[in-house]
């Protein structure tokens, strides 16, 4: 049995090395509503984060994060119930002598791959989709509208791509 063939969500010929700002989305496997819930979706009381215990441990990990990345910065992120968006920057890139980006596996990939395996170390167990999603931020306008729907993404939870019921 031939398996399907898995669409790219890498641009092509990008070095995701290079310094700027990138815009990442993690699912939950399944897209499980497991890392939190949003209450409080009324006019008068703006919506509210109620992490579980998944959604703690994933909160405490974002926070430290940077404390092993020096040149990587997260700017902004929010956590969903069965999803995270991360706006980070790298600060540096890993360029040789000539330019040309230093053969190694990105740093977005890495930076992810380690969110996700001291997570899952925490939990006892993978909650994560393998893949993740990401956008190359192209200037100050693609930051500012990435920067406000992360903002007002809790409020927009049953209009999201990723809701489920």
């Amino acid at each position: 049995m031939e398996l399907p063939k898995r669409k790219p969500t890498r641009l092509k010929d990008y070095d995701y090395n290079s310094t700027g700002y990138y815009f990442i989305t993690l699912c939950t496997k399944d897209k499980q509503k497991i890392l939190c819930d949003i209450v409080g979706t009324g006019i008068l009381d703006g919506p509210q984060i109620k992490f579980t215990e998944y959604g703690e441990i994933a909160n405490q990990q974002l926070e430290i994060m940077t404390d092993f990345y020096d040149d990587i910065k997260i700017d902004k992120y929010v956590i969903m119930p069965n999803h995270i968006h991360l706006l980070i920057k790298i600060i540096k890139s890993d360029d040789g002598p000539s330019g040309t980006p230093v053969p190694t596996n990105s740093k977005i990939s890495n930076f992810v791959g380690t969110f996700k395996r001291f997570c899952n170390k925490q939990y006892g167990k993978n909650i994560w989709q393998y893949r993740s999603y990401d956008h190359i931020i192209r200037g100050e306008q693609d930051y500012l509208e990435i920067w406000q729907y992360i903002d007002n993404n809790p409020a927009k939870w049953d209009e999201d791509e990723f809701y489920t019921e």
